[in-house]
C-alpha cells in the first residue's frame, strides 16, 4: 500500500518535492543494496524487520513530473493535479499527503487569524478568512494550494474528514463530505481511508519535531550539512531507503508523508491529528486537519544497537 507525498510549490515545478512513500522489505526493493541502487538506511533492518509490516523498512520512490510543453513557467495547479491524479490511479495510490493549507479559517473558531490546527501547531504561517492571510505574503500560495485541492476533489477526491484514532486526543466524530452533519463514530471509521481516495494535509516543520527531531532549516537557509545531518537523523529512528539522495523538498516530503503510511495501514498508533474537520461554510472549505507522524517504538536492545551506528 502506497502513499503520495507532495511537498507544494507554485513559482517552479523544480521545487516541487514529489515521493511515493511504500512499506517493502529491503530484500524486494530494486537495486537494494547495488551501485546506483536504493540507498539502505544504515540500520539494522533484519531486526527492524522482524517486527513485522508496520514497521518493515519504507521505500521513498523520489518522482520528478515535467512542466507542461508550453514552457516550464509557474506551476499551474489544475494540471499538477491532473498528473497526481494520473501518478496515483497507476500506482494505486488511495492517500495523499499534501503540504499546504486546505482550507480557510471557520467564522466561528474563536480565534482571529488561523485555523485551529495552525494555532496548536504555531505554524509560521496563517490562513484566516477567505482571502486573508499572514503574512500577506503568503497569499499566493494558499490560494495556491487550495486551488490543487479543489481540482483534485473535481477528480474524485476529498479532504479527509476522519477523527477517532485513539490517543490522538481528537473527539471520536466526524462530518460527511459537505462537512454540514455530524455522524456517530460507529458510522465515521478508519476503514474511510481505505475505502476513499483522501487528502490529507501535512506540515514538514511540525512532523520533524513530532519525531523528536530538530527540523529541517528552511530551504534558503539550508546547507548541504544541513541535509545530511536531517536525512541521517530520520533514518536513525525510522528504516527508509531511497532510489537517490533527497533534495530539501523531497527529504519534506518523505518526513510529511510518514502519517499516510499510518493512515492507510490502519495503524491508530501511527498518527497525530490536530486541529477540526474540513467543512463548507459560506461556499469555502473551512478548517480542516493537519496529521502528523509519531516516532516508532523501538525494543531496548534495538536502540542500543542503533546507538552504536555512531561509532563506525
Amino acid at each position: 500500500m502506497a502513499v503520495l507525498s507532495v511537498d507544494l510549490a507554485y513559482r517552479r515545478w523544480s521545487d516541487l518535492g514529489i515521493v511515493v512513500l511504500d512499506r517493502a522489505r529491503v530484500a524486494q526493493l530494486p537495486g537494494a543494496g547495488g551501485a546506483g541502487g536504493i540507498l539502505a538506511p544504515k540500520l539494522n533492518i533484519a531486526a527492524a524487520d522482524q517486527s513485522g509490516p508496520a514497521d518493515g523498512p519504507i521505500a521513498c520512490e523520489i518522482i520528478s513530473f515535467a512542466p507542461p510543453a508550453e514552457g516550464p513557467g509557474p506551476v499551474d495547479a489544475n494540471i499538477l493535479a491532473g498528473q497526481i491524479n494520473h501518478l496515483c490511479n497507476i500506482r494505486n495510490i488511495r492517500v495523499i499527503m499534501l503540504d499546504g493549507p486546505q482550507a480557510w479559517k471557520s467564522r466561528s473558531n474563536g480565534l482571529e487569524h488561523s485555523r485551529v490546527s495552525e494555532r496548536q501547531l504555531n505554524t509560521a504561517a496563517k490562513t484566516g478568512l477567505p482571502g486573508m492571510v499572514k503574512p500577506v505574503t503568503y497569499r499566493a500560495f494558499a490560494e495556491f494550494c487550495l486551488d490543487v485541492y479543489d481540482a483534485l476533489c473535481r477528480r474524485g477526491w476529498r479532504r479527509w474528514d476522519t477523527a477517532g484514532q485513539p490517543g490522538t486526543g481528537q473527539n471520536r466524530t466526524g462530518q460527511n463530505r459537505t462537512g454540514q452533519d455530524r455522524v456517530p463514530q460507529d458510522r465515521v471509521t478508519q476503514d474511510r481511508v481505505t475505502q476513499d481516495r483522501v487528502l490529507v494535509e501535512s506540515y514538514p516543520h511540525a512532523a520533524w519535531k513530532s519525531l523528536g527531531l530538530k527540523p529541517l532549516p528552511s530551504k534558503r537557509r539550508s546547507r548541504v550539512s544541513d541535509l545530511a545531518e536531517a536525512y541521517g537523523a530520520l533514518r536513525s529512528i525510522i528504516p527508509i531507503a531511497t532510489n537517490r539522495p533527497p533534495n530539501h523538498d523531497q527529504l519534506q516530503a518523505i518526513v510529511g508523508g510518514l502519517p499516510g503510511l499510518a493512515l492507510e495501514e490502519r495503524n491508530s498508533g501511527g498518527t497525530r491529528i490536530v486541529g477540526n474537520p474540513p467543512r463548507r461554510e459560506d461556499g469555502h472549505w473551512r478548517e480542516g486537519f493537519i496529521v502528523l507522524p509519531v516516532p516508532p517504538l523501538q525494543p531496548a536492545s534495538l536502540a542500543w544497537l542503533n546507538s552504536l551506528r555512531w561509532l563506525d
